[in-house]
């Protein structure tokens, strides 16, 4: 049976930071970026430890703007 690891993508220049895909995120796997920002001048998440990913999708049902995409892929 392969096991399934999740990959989250966010669109950084449409996040704005506003922290809410961090802390839905049930295995601490976002962050903020501390010293970059978007065009807009916010900092955005990021995938912090991206080996705990489940692809649970928490973090996208959660972001008022729709800019997280969460995969599911197989680890072979």
């Amino acid at each position: 049976m392969a096991k399934i690891k999740g990959a989250v993508i966010v669109d950084k220049e449409r996040c704005k930071g506003c922290n809410l895909c961090v802390v839905a995120c049930p295995f601490n796997v976002l962050s903020l970026t501390a010293k970059e920002v978007n065009k807009k001048g916010y900092t955005f998440a990021q995938m912090a430890v991206e080996e705990a990913c489940t692809g649970c999708a928490s973090c996208a049902t959660v972001c008022p703007d729709g800019c997280i995409s969460v995969y599911k892929v197989k680890i072979q």
